[in-house]
C-alpha cells in the first residue's frame, strides 16, 4: 500500500518579503560569534538553546565562537497552537546540566512580546549562574510587552509574522536559509 504524502504549499506562493537574506544572515552570525568570543575571552561559556526555533541559529553561532563552550537545551511553550503568545510559559524540556557558577548565554531565535524569555531568565537566575546573558537572532521591539535584556542582537525587525531559518509556520519551513515575512491572505494552513 502506498501512502501519498500530503503536498505542502510552496512558500513562494505566500512569501511577502525576504526580510533577511542568507548572505546577510550568515555574515551577522559570524559577527555575533566574534563578539561573544571576545567578551568571554579567557573563560568558558555554556550555551543554552531554546528549542526548537533556535537550533539553526545555535549551530551556526557555535561554529563561530572560538572559545571553549558547552551546550544544553530547554524547550518552553507560550504559544500553544496559536501564533500569538499566551503569556503563560511552561517548561517542556529542562536542562540536563547544572549552571551554578557558570557563564551562561541564552540563545533564542526571536524575542517579540518578551514573556517567554523573561520567564526563562527568571528560572535560570534561581540556579545561580556566574553570568547570564541573552543572544537573540531577531528582536521585534514593537511587539514588546515585557522588557528583557538583549546583550547580543542579530537584527531588529518590524512587527510582522516571520518564518525560515529555524522559525516555523505551523511547524513547517524551518529549513529555509533566510528569514521571510508571510502574506497571511495567501497562506493556506494544512487542515
Amino acid at each position: 500500500m502506498i501512502i501519498e504524502r500530503e503536498t505542502m504549499q510552496d512558500y513562494h506562493d505566500f512569501i511577502d518579503d525576504i526580510l533577511v537574506d542568507e548572505t546577510t544572515l550568515q555574515k551577522r552570525v559570524v559577527e555575533l560569534g566574534e563578539e561573544v568570543s571576545s567578551d568571554y575571552q579567557g573563560d568558558d561559556l555554556h550555551l543554552i538553546c531554546i528549542l526548537r526555533g533556535g537550533v539553526m541559529f545555535l549551530t551556526d553561532l557555535m561554529r563561530n565562537i572560538t572559545i571553549l563552550n558547552t551546550v544544553d537545551f530547554m524547550a518552553v511553550s507560550s504559544y500553544g497552537t496559536s501564533r500569538e503568545s499566551t503569556g503563560q510559559v511552561r517548561i517542556t524540556l529542562d536542562l540536563k546540566d547544572e549552571i551554578q557558577g557558570r557563564n551562561v548565554l541564552l540563545v533564542e531565535d526571536i524575542i517579540d512580546s518578551g514573556y517567554t524569555i523573561a520567564s526563562v531568565l527568571e528560572i535560570l537566575r534561581t540556579r545561580h549562574p556566574k553570568s547570564l546573558r541573552v543572544c537573540a537572532l531577531l528582536n521585534k521591539p514593537e511587539r514588546r510587552e515585557v522588557e528583557v535584556p538583549i546583550d547580543y542582537c542579530g537584527f531588529v525587525i518590524p512587527n510582522k509574522f516571520v518564518f525560515g531559518y529555524g522559525l516555523d509556520l505551523d511547524e513547517y519551513y524551518r529549513n529555509l536559509p533566510f528569514v521571510a515575512t508571510v502574506n497571511l491572505d495567501k497562506y493556506k494552513p494544512k487542515e
